[in-house]
């Protein structure tokens, strides 16, 4: 969900339920109009504030995508990225209501407060991990060669008369350790202020991290999975006020955050516009596997990437311009689900590859041997590992770890 709160403190601003399904835009400037004494957003404001909300956008689905590719041909067939099949995609809006409407009860029975401090600490540690491995291409190429890059690594074992089992083993080195150290730092800053920058930067790494690691296995599956989230979404803005309620009582960095009365108070600006990482990763995960359809054609042509990545533009753009004008909370998949499965396919027809495009599938052609995920992976390797398997959430949700 995006949503805009006038004169509201950021700590107190919170966010979606979740990162995978919170899918909405609202505007209040009508309630800010309604009220005596809250901030009303000047025209310029406004659209500074959307327009960095759009550029935050493109800018993890665009290189996500890119980093999806490399991911995948660089990983073996033990160590690949997660992916959704048809049977995830047409199961996940279920989970996803269901996970929705159990957070609600949470806030209406617990203490926001106590929820929000848990919440807090959880996406405080991952947001760490996310960071880390979105730093971590960067760091690379900002040491020179001969840096002296050591290897470290964290065991701990559990060990009985007959075996000995791993509970960690945690592998990194110098460069990886400089990452984790700039992102805690980063942790414990959102952590004390709740600022809107700190705020941006996990949730710019989440949702990068998100269409990097996690796959659709093909446009079928994308198809479904963009399809039952519009249902989703439609239904629980449109017919209900649970995912509203629950969005002003989350409070963790699951969404994107700019304001609109930055010119008339720089920083300490507290009048946000708010863009739900929903509506990025979910979009995003479909481009960036349309972006591998283009690799797998070996034309050296990036038709399909580029008309979906339009199309988004396209569609969220469309998203602000109806919020602005009817004053109303609005479903960004409403507008996003049409334009980034209409465009590539009218694009198909045209050139004739539909069969192709809809008979296409991402492990056959990038991940010759992915598996399905049956169980919970442990908590080993380096920062990238740790990051991928803590945020491939989806197809998690429906199995039961055996080792647990």
């Amino acid at each position: 969900m995006a949503e805009v709160d006038p004169g509201l403190p950021f700590p107190n601003e919170t966010p979606t339920q979740d990162v995978l399904t919170n899918d909405t835009v609202s505007n209040s400037t009508d309630s800010a109009n309604a009220t005596v004494g809250k901030f009303v957003s000047t025209p310029e404001g406004s659209a500074l504030a959307y327009g960095s909300l759009l550029f935050m956008a493109l800018f993890p689905i665009f290189f996500g995508a890119l980093r999806s590719v490399s991911y995948a041909k660089s990983k073996s067939s033990s160590d690949v990225p997660e992916t959704i099949t048809s049977r995830d995609a047409a199961r996940f809006p279920i989970i996803a209501s269901c996970t929705l409407f159990g957070l609600y009860l949470f806030f209406k029975i617990f203490s926001q407060e106590y929820i929000n401090l848990l919440l807090s600490i959880y996406f405080f540690m991952l947001g760490i991990l996310a960071l880390s491995h979105t730093m971590s291409p960067f760091m690379d190429q900002a040491f020179p060669d001969h840096f002296p890059n050591k290897q470290y690594q964290l065991l701990l074992t559990q060990s009985s008369e007959e075996s000995r089992d791993e509970i960690i083993n945690y592998e990194f080195d110098s460069k990886d350790l400089l990452c984790l150290c700039v992102s805690t730092v980063i942790g414990v800053w959102y952590i004390l202020k709740k600022h809107w920058i700190a705020n941006n930067l996990f949730g710019l790494a989440f949702a990068l991290n998100g269409v990097e690691l996690l796959h659709l296995n093909s446009v079928c599956t994308g198809c479904i999975l963009l399809a039952g989230l519009f249902v989703y979404d439609v239904f629980w803005v449109f017919g209900t006020n649970v995912m509203i309620t629950v969005a002003k009582s989350f409070e963790a960095p699951v969404k994107l955050v700019f304001p609109q009365d930055l010119l008339e108070r720089g920083l300490d600006a507290n009048n946000f516009a708010m863009l739900g990482l929903g509506d990025i990763i979910i979009p995003g995960i479909f481009i960036a596997l349309l972006l591998r359809f283009d690799v797998s054609l070996k034309n050296n042509t990036r038709t399909y990437f580029y008309t979906s990545f339009l199309a988004y533009v396209f569609g969220l753009g469309l998203t602000i311009f109806v919020m602005h004008t009817f004053k109303h909370a609005q479903p960004a998949l409403l507008y996003l689900v049409p334009a980034c499965i209409g465009f590539p396919v009218a694009v198909a027809l045209v050139k004739g590859e539909l069969t192709e495009m809809f008979s296409y599938e991402s492990s056959e052609e990038v991940l010759p041997h992915t598996p399905r995920l049956t169980h919970f992976p442990s908590v080993s390797g380096s920062p990238a590992n740790i990051a991928n398997s803590m945020q491939a959430s989806p197809c998690r949700q429906r199995h039961t770890p055996a080792h647990m």
